[in-house]
């Protein structure tokens, strides 16, 4: 087989595993196609999803569907404002053997999993949300100077209520930068709605079924990673980024007007490996420009922060990404 043949094997394998798993999630979830879509593209870029919507759109029972669609390890952390770290990652305690002798033992919390929901995650304090930087972006828990492991593949999908709403916290920014993208989850049309309906108040009770395991998952990540981009199209991913840098060389008009900070390195990779998502369920082997267009606004949207200027005048990221997608050219001469 040769190589150009190895590589369209393998793409056709990515979008099979992604369709089945796809069709399986679609039992459950009605509509919501650009949150589902966002939710597989992070799982099969290697990155963790951050849902935001207000109460009773699907986010919690897409996780739950997500969880039984997959062969993993699954916890769940309901976040409240008594929250602590502890209750998260887990504690050393001192517990007394067999034969009379004291010890410490660290008794592992609900972060040592595979697919974690952290649920309602601004619901909970600055501090308690901070605890999942580490388990993020390392994969990994460092507890009284030692560290342990966490299983892989490992994904974090947190839902958060709108941060207007009461009893709501910010993320911290270091926090929402370890989230690859944010997905907002809309309102269902009036034909949802009604579907919604008629499979909750009836008898009828579908359940997704197991279709993709731990080594699957991690073989699809490896085939995405081996995804070609163009230098000429990575660039653009780099343009776009500095582009939302105010006061920058290369800083859109937007942003100069809206934005206190722009996003940073992450930003560029989540366009580029969400690219790469966009192209094996294209059958293409490499990014083009529109794949980095799509992408762009659930990879960045997060990674801006709106000057005082925009909330008073209620401009959002999306209208700023908007501009800057739009007033950034493809190419350079």
């Amino acid at each position: 087989m040769t190589t150009a043949e190895t590589l369209e094997h393998q793409a056709q394998e990515f979008t099979r595993s992604y369709g089945a798993l796809d069709e399986q999630l679609r039992r459950v979830i009605v509509g919501q196609e650009s949150v589902v879509e966002g939710v597989l593209t992070c799982l099969f870029a290697g990155g963790h999803c951050l849902l935001e919507g207000v109460p009773g759109l699907g986010k919690t029972l897409l996780v739950r569907a997500l969880a039984q669609a997959l062969r993993l390890e699954f916890s769940r952390i309901q976040f409240t404002p008594d929250l602590m770290p502890a209750d998260i990652l887990g504690t050393t305690m001192l517990i007394e053997t067999m034969d009379g002798r004291r010890s410490l033992e660290f008794r592992r919390g609900p972060v040592f999993t595979q697919l974690l929901l952290a649920d309602e995650i601004n619901r909970a304090t600055p501090k308690t949300q901070s605890a999942l930087l580490e388990t993020m972006q390392e994969g990994s828990v460092t507890t009284a100077g030692a560290t342990h492991k966490l299983s892989q593949p490992f994904f974090v999908l947190a839902t958060q209520n709108p941060i207007e709403q009461e009893g709501t916290y910010p993320l911290p920014e270091a926090q929402l930068d370890r989230f690859f993208f944010k997905v907002l989850a809309d309102y269902p049309t009036r034909t949802e709605l009604h579907e919604v309906l008629n499979r909750t108040t009836s008898t009828v009770h579908v359940e997704a079924g197991a279709v993709l395991d731990s080594a699957r998952i991690l073989a699809m990540r490896q085939t995405v990673r081996e995804v070609v981009i163009a230098p000429h199209v990575q660039d653009y991913a780099v343009r776009l980024v500095l582009a939302s840098h105010p006061g920058g060389p290369q800083a859109g008009e937007a942003a100069n007007k809206w934005l206190r900070y722009g996003a940073g390195p992450r930003g560029a990779q989540a366009m580029v490996l969400a690219g790469k998502v966009r192209a094996l369920l294209d059958q293409r082997f490499n990014v083009s420009f529109d794949d980095l267009r799509t992408v762009a606004m659930p990879a960045l949207r997060h990674r801006i922060l709106l000057n005082y200027e925009a909330q008073a005048e209620q401009i959002d990221a999306d209208q700023v990404l908007r501009d800057l997608i739009e007033k950034t050219p493809q190419t350079v001469q």
